[in-house]
C-alpha cells in the first residue's frame, strides 16, 4: 500500500506510512541512522563486510526482514521472502561470511551486544506526525530465552520510555501504525532501540485487554473519526500465548548462547504455572473456540 499509495488513494482509505518512511525502518542501517539523529540510544550498527574483529560481543541479524526488489536490486517484483535470522557470535568461532551471506540471501549487519535487563514494546498509532493512541508494556518472557516476540507482557508506562519512542517517531514524521521494541541496558538504564515494526504485532491482545484497542483506533483514523479516539490504557494488565509459552520452554531445553545464560528448567517451569495461575488472561485460548490454540500448540511442537 505505501508502494502504490497513488493507485488506490482514490479508493481506499487506509493511513500507511509512506515508501522513505517504510524504508528508513525496513533497512536497519537507516532506522541506526535515524536513531542516532534524533537522539536515542541505538547499538553500533555496521554492514557485515565492515567488521574484521569479532573478540567483542556481537550479534548478527538480517538487514532486511522483508526481501523484496523495492531493497534489493537483484530480486524481482514476485520475489518476496522473510528473514529473522539472529546469530550470537561465540569469539572463538567467529561465522562465515559466505555462509551468513548465503543464509540471509543478502548483506546482513552486525550489531554490538546489548546486556538488558528488560524487554518493552511502544505500540503507535500516528497521524502525519501526530500520535492518535501510544501503548507500553514489558515482555516478561519472548518465543526463546535470548529474545523475540513477547508471549508474556504487562501493560506499564514510562516517561523516559514513551519519551525515546515520541522523539524517534517524530524524527521519522511517522504516519499509521508502528511497534517499536527496546532493551533497557543492563549498566546504564537507558531504552535502547532494537526494531520497528511497521504494522499490528504478536502481543496485540495485551493491549486491546487494557483498552487501548488499536484495530478500532486504525478503523476511526481510517474513516475521518481520528478524534474519536481515546489515548488511556491500564497498567498492570497481563496477557499470555500459551504456545508460545511452550516454545519459550522448549528453547530452554534445545538454544544455546554464549552471551545469555540459560535459566533452569525446573524454575522455568515453575514460573511460566506460576503466571498462568496468578495473570489467567490468554490471547487466543477459549473453551468455546479451541482451534486457535491447538493450531498454534501443533505449530511449535518439534515432530
Amino acid at each position: 500500500m505505501s508502494r502504490y499509495d497513488d493507485a488506490f488513494a482514490n479508493f481506499v482509505s487506509l493511513p500507511v506510512p509512506s515508501m522513505r518512511q517504510l524504508e528508513r525502518v525496513h533497512d536497519r542501517l537507516a532506522l541506526a541512522d535515524a536513531a542516532a539523529t534524533a537522539g536515542v540510544p541505538v547499538p553500533e550498527t555496521r554492514p557485515l563486510s565492515a567488521v574484521s574483529d569479532w573478540t567483542e560481543p556481537l550479534l548478527v541479524k538480517s538487514r532486511f526482514n522483508v526481501l523484496a526488489d523495492a531493497y534489493l536490486e537483484d530480486l524481482g517484483p514476485e520475489d518476496v521472502d522473510v528473514v529473522k535470522d539472529l546469530v550470537h557470535v561465540d569469539a572463538a568461532e567467529p561465522p562465515e561470511r559466505t555462509v551468513l551471506r548465503r543464509t540471509m540471501r543478502h548483506e546482513p549487519i552486525v550489531q554490538e551486544f546489548i546486556p538488558k535487563d528488560g524487554e518493552f514494546v511502544v505500540g503507535a498509532l500516528y497521524d502525519h506526525g501526530t500520535p492518535l493512541l501510544t501503548f507500553q508494556h514489558e515482555q516478561i518472557r519472548g518465543t526463546s530465552y535470548t529474545g523475540g516476540g513477547g508471549v508474556y507482557r504487562k501493560s506499564m508506562y514510562d516517561p523516559e520510555l514513551d519519551a525515546v519512542a515520541r522523539d524517534l517517531l517524530a524524527e521519522l514524521d511517522w504516519h499509521g501504525l508502528a511497534c517499536i521494541e527496546y532493551m533497557r541496558h543492563a549498566r546504564t538504564g537507558e531504552y535502547v532501540l532494537t526494531e520497528i515494526n511497521p504494522r499490528l504485532w504478536q502481543s496485540l491482545p495485551v493491549a486491546v485487554r487494557a483498552g487501548a484497542d488499536f484495530p478500532y483506533a486504525y478503523w476511526l483514523q481510517a474513516t475521518g473519526r481520528g478524534d474519536e479516539i481515546v489515548d488511556d490504557y491500564e497498567f498492570g494488565v497481563g496477557s499470555h500465548l500459551l504456545h508460545g509459552e511452550l516454545g519459550y520452554l522448549l528453547s530452554v531445553l534445545t538454544e544455546a548462547s554464549p552471551h545469555v545464560e540459560r535459566p533452569s528448567v525446573a524454575r522455568t517451569f515453575m514460573d511460566v504455572a506460576s503466571s498462568c495461575i496468578s495473570d489467567p488472561h490468554f490471547d487466543y485460548a477459549a473453551a468455546d473456540d479451541p482451534g486457535p490454540f491447538l493450531a498454534g500448540v501443533r505449530s511449535k511442537l518439534p515432530f
